[in-house]
């Protein structure tokens, strides 16, 4: 489901002093302060802290849906301060796969329609679409519901379809926001297995979490609080 190795191994997202603020009753105040890490090709990493610790900001900026006040984002190698508008886009769809809390799906769309919406809207033929759909939507167990809508499927269903909606685009980084965070402990163990599985595909995964023991599964964890990203102690 990913795309084919480059020759070596190395870190794909690179984020160095990342800094973020937000204006606020009349001052601005920091979401993210001076944070940096590093995930590297087949590693899932998981960002520990509560709402409003800053994580989902840091998310953000680490995969170019927010620009930082200072501060440096590269991804294989592509330092995100330099893309034209063009290329910004190209990289949002393609390079980067996403998974929200919420997995904001078209309801009165199949499965399968929202996850080939990501391909078409990618500029990937109708054929082509489907076909990697279909191997999407396998990826994750999910390919006997796949012609239900998205408003007759559960929670945990709908996360599937996400999470297959973020690697039908055969991505080299995804970044899943608390994506377990309104499911129940037996489907989220299930969701962060399945994005296990993405990072032994050759994928770098990040992922946030307020769970202590759902941050444990992941091989790395950095810990968040008030904007400032350090090793648990």
């Amino acid at each position: 489901m990913t795309r084919a190795a480059r020759n070596g191994s190395g870190d794909i997202l690179v984020a160095e002093e990342l800094t973020r603020s937000f204006p606020v009753g009349g001052q601005r105040v920091a979401a993210v302060r001076r944070a940096s890490l590093r995930v590297a090709r087949s590693q899932l990493v998981a960002i520990l802290g509560r709402s409003g610790s800053g994580k989902s900001t840091l998310l953000g900026l680490c995969g170019g849906l927010d620009r930082p006040d200072s501060g440096r984002v590269a991804v294989e190698g592509r330092d995100l301060r330099k893309l034209t508008d063009g290329q910004r886009e190209s990289f949002l769809q393609r390079t980067v796969g996403w998974v929200f809390e919420n997995p904001m799906l078209v309801p009165l769309l199949t499965a399968e329609e929202n996850v080939a919406l990501a391909m078409r809207i990618a500029g990937v033929g109708e054929v082509e679409a489907s076909r990697v759909t279909e191997m999407a939507l396998e990826a994750v167990g999910l390919e006997h519901r796949a012609r239900r809508r998205a408003d007759q499927l559960s929670r945990g269903e709908r996360q599937r379809v996400a999470l297959a909606r973020a690697l039908v685009k055969a991505p080299t980084l995804v970044l899943a926001d608390e994506p377990t965070a309104q499911l129940d402990s037996g489907t989220a163990r299930e969701i962060l297995s399945l994005l296990r599985d993405a990072a032994r595909s050759n994928v770098a995964v990040l992922f946030t979490t307020h769970d202590q023991s759902e941050a444990a599964e992941a091989d790395r964890v950095l810990v968040m609080d008030d904007g400032v990203l350090r090793e648990p102690q």
